[in-house]
């Protein structure tokens, strides 16, 4: 299927030995290709089609009323065409953000309701997210299968990744991208994802771009200060346009992979170009717990020590949004001061 690697994925990863050639296969396509692709099974098909459906209708409405769904304690609800910014410059995407449901007032970062539109649109996307959900953690076990014991995983650590994850801050973008332009073929500029595992679905337009480990080449590391992979690499050779195939699903590491496994697997690069005609795309992004304290498997003390996830994701959406009202609240009430206590 397409040019990348493409895998079945089993319905238990218990640590078998096909279990372990397969995660092999998987870090192996990663270090090679910078992703890999999961032929989906029956229901996720139907699944991710009716999310993309409930994304076409919601995007369709007047902007008036898109813009209404929106509230100033979560990063959830709708970021209109041009309000995310990468490396300085304004992106074309259009955006409803799902991040976890929860209610107001518990005094700490980006906790807050998901404004949803209808409960129609509700129930298409919170069923996408419990397929992609399952399917996220029985490839962290793979991968852990994957990279073996010289990282204190193989079958004897084979949910050292997955646990991590478990009750953790998943989220997902749902993406609309209009046409290109005269003016403009930028979707959305070279950066990387600053979780863990990304889980993308995209339509057949296609217009997603992604950098494969290049020999000698440093990247930024986005979770130190003074770093960032927001632009990195926009305009050199070297980026791979990723088919759009039916049926499949796009994988790749995140910053936080990269930060557990010392470098071991590097987080993926990607941009998006406008196409000739509007594009929609779901971007799931398993993760740890908000509270959780991230350190290396196998640490170098040039990339830190520890991460807190919360505060990591808390600083990525203020940098990418940094006008928006929940970043406004945020420094009004000087919310990140309270994370110590959170684990």
């Amino acid at each position: 299927m397409g040019g990348f690697a493409t895998f079945r994925v089993p319905d238990r990863v218990t640590g078998t030995a096909a279990d372990e050639a397969l995660g092999r296969a998987m870090t192996a396509a990663w270090r090679r290709d910078g992703i890999f692709q999961v032929a989906a099974d029956a229901g996720q098909r139907a699944r991710t089609r009716e999310a993309l459906a409930a994304s076409r209708r919601f995007f369709a409405r007047p902007p008036a009323q898109k813009a209404a769904y929106v509230n100033d304690t979560s990063y959830s609800g709708y970021i209109a065409s041009g309000e995310e910014v990468t490396a300085g410059e304004r992106d074309a995407s259009e955006i409803f953000t799902i991040t976890p449901d929860l209610p107001a007032g518990r005094g700490l970062p980006c906790h807050g309701p998901v404004p949803w539109p209808d409960p129609g649109y509700r129930a298409a996307m919170e069923a996408y997210l419990a397929g992609v959900g399952a399917l996220g953690e029985r490839l962290l076990r793979l991968v852990a299968l994957g990279l073996g014991p010289g990282l204190g995983l193989g079958p004897a650590g084979i949910d050292r990744l997955a646990g991590l994850t478990r009750g953790g801050w998943h989220h997902m973008r749902v993406l609309r991208f209009p046409a290109a332009s005269r003016t403009t073929e930028r979707g959305i500029g070279a950066h990387t994802d600053y979780g863990l595992l990304v889980i993308a679905a995209q339509d057949e337009v296609g217009g997603l771009f992604v950098r494969p480990p290049v020999d000698g080449e440093r990247r930024p590391r986005n979770w130190l200060p003074g770093e960032s992979t927001a632009g990195f690499a926009q305009d050199s050779p070297g980026w791979t346009y990723v088919t759009p195939v039916p049926g499949v699903l796009t994988v790749f590491p995140g910053d936080i992979l990269q930060f557990l496994t010392g470098g071991a697997l590097l987080s993926t690069p990607h941009k998006v170009r406008l196409a000739d005609r509007e594009r929609y795309t779901l971007a799931y992004f398993h993760e740890p717990r908000f509270g959780a304290r991230v350190r290396p498997l196998r640490p170098d003390p040039g990339d830190g020590t520890e991460i807190h996830y919360g505060e990591h994701f808390t600083r990525m959406f203020m940098r990418c949004y940094p006008q928006r009202a929940t970043t406004r609240r945020i420094e009004a009430e000087g919310l990140l001061l309270r994370l110590g206590a959170v684990r």
